[in-house]
């Protein structure tokens, strides 16, 4: 397996948020679905760091990362596209694509090989690459938060709520991209949009209350009722 989480519990000062979370991510696409407020985000930033465990264990490539600084969980091999994007807006898309890269080894060592992928996989941003990212589209930033995170050259890609904000037709094209993805890296995706989600990912899990309730296949999900009634709205 990529990545391991087990029986992990974590919280923010007394208020408890993670109840012995499982999850792992092998070469696949992996989603994690849930309400706001079930404790994806805590999840994802327990992996990076951000967030301390409590008890449990988390993994990665066989190593324990529990605790560890942000900065070492990234240089391992873990890339992360927060909801928020983060970008430098008075940068151009390629400065930011080339922050991606520069001070992540794995990254460093073959800078110019990864910016050739990415452009590849985002053609619309070898268009505008000397373009300042605070002039472009909603979509097109979430695309360019997504190439720099590849740029890492990073063994695992997490994305948290990618489709937050993006009108369909975008949102569309996003998991598009991943499903393309997905073959070459392994990817752990959270989001509230099921219905495209589905379409990128091997396997899923679902979040409710700080605890995984459900866990199977995207062809198994799409026909589970409880994701049918909760989720997809059927």
């Amino acid at each position: 397996m990529i990545l391991e989480v087990k029986k992990l519990q974590t919280g923010y000062g007394k208020l408890q948020v993670l109840r012995g979370v499982d999850l792992c991510v092998g070469k696949e696409s992996v989603g994690l679905f849930g309400p706001n407020g079930a404790g994806k985000t805590t999840l994802i930033n327990a992996i990076m760091g951000i967030v301390k465990p409590w008890s449990g264990a988390i993994e990665f490539e066989g190593k324990s990362i529990a605790g560890q600084a942000t900065h070492l969980v990234a240089r391992s091999g873990i890339a992360l596209v927060p909801q928020e994007r983060e970008l430098f807006p008075g940068l151009s898309v390629a400065d930011n694509l080339e922050l991606g890269a520069v001070y992540v080894p794995r990254g460093k060592a073959i800078k110019a090989q990864q910016l050739e992928i990415v452009l590849e996989l985002f053609p619309i941003l070898k268009e505008r690459i000397k373009q300042y990212v605070g002039t472009l589209s909603g979509g097109q930033q979430r695309m360019v938060a997504i190439a720099r995170a590849l740029m890492a050259n990073p063994a695992l890609l997490i994305l948290d709520e990618p489709s937050l904000g993006l009108q369909p037709s975008i949102v569309a094209e996003v998991f598009d991209r991943l499903s393309i993805l997905k073959k070459d890296i392994a990817i752990l995706v959270t989001e509230q949009n099921v219905r495209e989600s589905l379409k990128a990912i091997d396997r899923g899990y679902v979040m409710e209350n700080g605890a995984i309730v459900i866990e199977d296949t995207a062809k198994g999900l799409a026909t589970n009722p409880h994701v049918l009634s909760a989720y997809l709205g059927i």
